[in-house]
């Protein structure tokens, strides 16, 4: 682990392996904390508080900097290990690793650029009565960060927690901790204070919990399930603390009869089964009006025919797509699960939909990507978040059928619209609802733009200067006319 500017082992000499999802094999071994190591790491990002709190912006952003120059020159080993551990094949390793340092720069950049505000008061106070709105740091932070993403997911809690004067201690997945770790220590070898930034590894009930409940820490940024959501706001608002949560989703796409369909397809594509459809941004839902439907449905078992399954460290020949496994064998259950769920309710399987045949490839977590028709309103692939490549697909015959089967949902992460109608792309703006819609685009997270979701999705922002807010206070300061004694 990384504790106070140092490798450190867990108190108790525990440790626990860290398993490839492609082969069944020991990436590596990290250690198991406790709650005597969580003591350990917030005594020594208290410590560090003060001092990082009077640090100029810039100069927080210089050694930020300087660390993610030592990050890019050992991108290479950091995409293979980041595959190794969860599984995406290396070019979306690579993928991720570059959103991470874009994230970072874009954050080191925001940095000298946060601005409070002069505010005029009433007259009675004075002729000459102001007030100032003052930004400082909230305090120690804690980011909690999810298996599918953990370079990107955790650049969003680093970034605007550093800049704006916080120490941060990173709580990674317990199944992904190892790319997570070599980067905190590149960044901390590039000068960061002792304390400044921290990392503990093991599991979310005895390590994410011990640091949510700790009262020393003011601030819970999670990046996970609803229902993990739900356990950290149980135990973060008992001592009012500064949370964000940005949790599952059921994003519905709409197609429209005027759609670019060779776009779409890509965009659909993209956006359902990268990553295996692990992610809380994925399309989950589709709904395609009946003018393009059947065109689009054959368009799109062609495309996720192409895909296939294998270790995401080797390439598939040309001009097939590398899909990597399922990170775990719970992953996999459950998806199995909900498709057989539709499937016994009428649905139809057009393409994939089960474990691949190839012996070579039993001891991994693969899953062939699906696309799924007629599968009823009531089952699981439509009621529940499904987080894995199985992709169910609906006609509808007009856009108020398909924003209200759009809204059928306990989520409201993400959306989106093809169309080259300005009007039906502005009704899918204000009436999905969802944090985000997407218009002739491909879901994914922005740097520069706010992300988060509504209802069962989270509370809070990620990404964009609006993230950094949450690791703020806001204190005001009256002065009164300069004509008082």
């Amino acid at each position: 682990m990384f504790i106070n500017g140092q490798w450190a082992d867990a108190q108790s000499g525990e440790t626990y392996p860290v398993i490839n999802p492609a082969n069944g094999k020991i990436v590596d071994t990290v250690p198991s904390a406790n709650r005597a190591d969580v003591e350990l790491a917030v005594k020594h990002a208290q410590a560090a508080l003060a001092a990082w709190a009077e640090i100029s912006p810039d100069d927080r952003a210089a050694l930020i900097r300087k660390g993610l120059q030592r990050v890019e020159a050992q991108a290479k080993e950091l995409a293979e290990l980041l595959t190794a551990e969860q599984g995406k094949p290396l070019f979306e390793a690579q993928g991720e690793l570059h959103h991470f340092l874009h994230g970072m720069e874009f954050y080191a950049g925001l940095a000298s650029k946060l601005r409070g505000a002069q505010v005029p008061l009433p007259p009675a106070l004075g002729k000459h009565a102001y007030g100032l709105v003052l930004k400082r740091p909230v305090g120690i932070s804690v980011g909690i960060i999810p298996w599918n993403f953990p370079l990107t997911l955790m650049g969003t809690k680093i970034g605007p927690a550093l800049i704006a004067g916080n120490p941060i201690i990173i709580k990674p997945a317990r199944t992904t901790p190892l790319a997570a770790l070599k980067i905190i220590g590149l960044l901390n070898e590039a000068g960061l204070p002792p304390g400044v930034l921290q990392c503990l590894t093991g599991s979310g009930s005895t390590v994410g919990e011990s640091l949510i409940t700790h009262p020393a820490v003011r601030r819970v940024a999670l990046t996970g399930s609803s229902e993990t959501g739900r356990r950290v706001m149980q135990l973060a608002g008992a001592d009012f603390k500064r949370i964000t949560l940005e949790l599952g989703g059921s994003d519905p796409c709409i197609i429209c009869p005027d759609a670019n369909i060779k776009r779409a397809l890509s965009g659909v594509a993209v956006g359902r089964y990268w990553n295996a459809g692990q992610q809380c941004l994925a399309i989950k839902r589709l709904y395609v009006f009946e003018e393009v439907y059947d065109e689009f449905v054959q368009g799109l078992v062609d495309k996720v025919a192409n895909y296939r399954v294998g270790d995401g460290a080797t390439r598939p020949e040309k001009p097939f797509i590398r899909m990597g496994p399922l990170h775990t064998a719970y992953q996999r259950e459950e998806i199995e699960s909900q498709l057989a769920d539709a499937v016994n309710k009428g649905a139809q399987v057009l393409v994939g939909g089960k474990r691949p045949d190839d012996p070579a490839l039993q001891d991994g977590h693969y899953f062939e990507p699906a696309v799924v028709v007629n599968a009823p309103e009531d089952s699981r692939l439509a009621t529940e978040e499904v987080f894995g490549p199985v992709l169910p697909v609906w006609k509808v015959k007009t856009l108020d059928e398909a924003i209200e089967k759009a809204n059928r949902s306990p989520w409201g992460l993400g959306s989106s619209i093809w169309t080259q109608n300005m009007s039906w792309a502005n009704r899918a703006i204000r009436e999905i609802d969802a944090g985000v819609t997407w218009v002739n685009q491909i879901h994914y997270g922005y740097d520069e733009l706010p992300f988060g979701g509504v209802k069962a999705s989270g509370i809070g922002q990620e990404h964009g200067p609006e993230a950094v807010e949450y690791y703020v206070e806001h204190k005001g300061a009256v002065f009164g006319g300069l004509d008082w004694e």
